[in-house]
């Protein structure tokens, strides 16, 4: 089996980068970039549960992955003066671990649940009743002989993260009062973010090199932050230690990161698609077999980009190649080429 190299412009969380992570999350509403609208409603929702001595509604958070999810519950926890207790949807296999995580909660503390959507359903079935009546029902026995004991909860917050709200199921969907997408940063909000990661970590940056990252960011906070790590270490090693314009284009051509955002799958995915099947119509299937990769990692991790940034379309009859795909690749259209929407 072939392991391919970790994709620096994966917006996805790695093992092992939870600790710079925390280091470098922002701590309060007035720390966090972007995200006005949201963060705005937010503050009112956490002023008025505070004021009023109440849990907070159950909060669901959805969007791309590392846009910044995970830090706007920690700082919902400290706003209300409350423990947050971490998990994720793949974590909870049985009853018994999510029974655990609920009888551990103290009044109005925070559960935050990552990749909800991957709950199993009997986990599921079982978080409805602690969401809504704030009670966990425990099943003794089996058979006709089987009882239900039902164990009362401390009135709590359940603030769910996905990336997919299409495989949610309704019923829990719809247990969530408060709904909020976020969606992705401008270049100047990357910029920002990135200013302040490099003053935490005491590096000398200039304006120009910040904005070049920015740049290539794919409107991502969490790939800002990887990819200025990155450069901080050619920085160091090859430069005077600031990052400088210069220093952000050599790590970035290193990594195969293009100047739009691009790497190598990416435009392999795109030169596929034009010159191995004539820019599309092509089903997925075909394009992940040519370009060894599973279906489903192409559709969840390098389409969503790919797709927002206009170089590829999902139509009805598969995937089609966009004229800035051409563009982008040096291609020239030919004329019997179906890269088009019709």
């Amino acid at each position: 089996m072939t392991v391919r190299p970790a994709r620096e412009v994966s917006p996805g969380s790695r093992e092992g980068e939870e600790k710079l992570e925390q280091s470098l999350r922002p701590s309060t509403f007035g720390e966090y970039v972007g995200q006005e609208k949201i963060v705005e409603n937010l503050k009112v929702y956490a002023a008025a549960a505070r004021g009023r001595g109440e849990a907070l509604d159950h909060v669901l958070l959805s969007g791309p992955p590392g846009l910044g999810k995970t830090s706007l519950a920690h700082i919902l926890a400290r706003e209300l003066g409350v423990a947050l207790h971490v998990t994720s949807g793949p974590a909870l296999v049985k009853k018994g671990d999510l029974a655990g995580l609920l009888t551990a909660l103290a009044p109005r503390d925070i559960l935050f649940i990552d990749e909800i959507h991957r709950l199993s359903p009997a986990v599921e079935e079982a978080l409805y009743p602690a969401m809504e009546d704030f009670r966990f029902d425990v099943v003794l026995g089996a058979g006709i002989g089987a009882q239900t004991m039902e164990m009362k909860l401390e009135r709590f917050t359940l603030i769910g993260a996905t990336t997919r709200t299409g495989l949610l199921a309704a019923p829990l969907r719809d247990r969530f009062p408060i709904q909020e997408r976020l969606d992705f940063y401008g270049a100047a909000e990357l910029q920002e973010i990135a200013g302040r990661a490099a003053r935490k970590l005491a590096l000398p940056v200039e304006e120009a090199g910040l904005e070049a990252l920015a740049g290539r960011a794919r409107g991502t906070p969490r790939i800002a932050i990887r990819l200025l790590q990155r450069a901080r270490d050619f920085a160091q090693v090859e430069g005077d230690g600031r990052l400088t314009r210069a220093i952000v284009d050599t790590t970035l051509a290193r990594l195969e990161v293009d100047a739009r955002g691009l790497d190598g799958m990416d435009r392999r995915i795109l030169a596929t698609v034009i010159d191995v099947f004539g820019g599309g119509p092509v089903g997925l299937d075909a394009v992940a077999a040519s370009v060894g990769e599973e279906a489903g990692t192409i559709e969840d991790v390098y389409e969503p980009f790919l797709v927002r940034e206009g170089y590829l379309a999902r139509t009805p009859r598969g995937r089609v190649a966009l004229p800035q795909a051409y563009a982008h690749l040096g291609r020239e259209r030919a004329r019997g080429d179906q890269g088009s929407l019709l």
